[in-house]
């Protein structure tokens, strides 16, 4: 089964921000985000026990080598990732449910975080979840390629099975 899995770093995406948020009714790339809800965002930050966590290169580098590595270990065939400043995209074909695939992964490229001492142990890096898309159909696994290569802005961390 091929997924397409989404997930915030820490504090980065909250619910209610602007431009928009995903949620389990808005998370299809390119359809209609929540609208922004100003309260909701504060009550959101309030809860926060730590900064917002983003990822320079350094840190890119070391999630996606993290992400390519347990995929290969895992046996599961990584088809493209594109780790951003706050968030992570991957398009990932596994015999699991995307949910143990994101939560193995997000706690792998923790420990390599640590590893490489680019914070302390306590740090909190990721969103609680994440978007756990099923993918059914050829066209949408093709469309989600796109979308996780090409559609993102400045190229950053990437990986594209496609490339020789």
């Amino acid at each position: 089964m091929t997924y397409l899995i989404t997930f915030a770093c820490y504090g980065c995406h909250l619910h209610g921000d602007s431009p928009g948020s995903v949620d389990r009714n808005h998370n299809i790339p390119g359809s209609r985000l929540v609208e922004g809800d100003t309260k909701w965002v504060e009550w959101a930050r309030h809860q926060m026990d730590q900064p917002p966590y983003s990822m320079d290169e350094g840190r890119r580098q070391a999630v996606l080598a993290s992400v390519i590595d347990r995929c290969s270990n895992r046996g599961w065939s990584l088809l493209a990732a594109h780790v951003r400043t706050n968030h992570v995209h991957l398009l990932i074909d596994a015999e699991v449910r995307p949910e143990r695939v994101m939560n193995d992964l997000k706690s792998f490229a923790s420990r390599r975080l640590n590893e490489l001492a680019f914070d302390g142990s306590d740090r909190k890096r990721w969103a609680r979840h994440g978007s756990t898309r099923w993918l059914w159909k050829r066209e949408d696994v093709l469309a989600a390629l796109g979308y996780v290569v090409d559609k993102q802005g400045e190229p950053m961390a990437i990986y594209d099975s496609s490339e020789p």
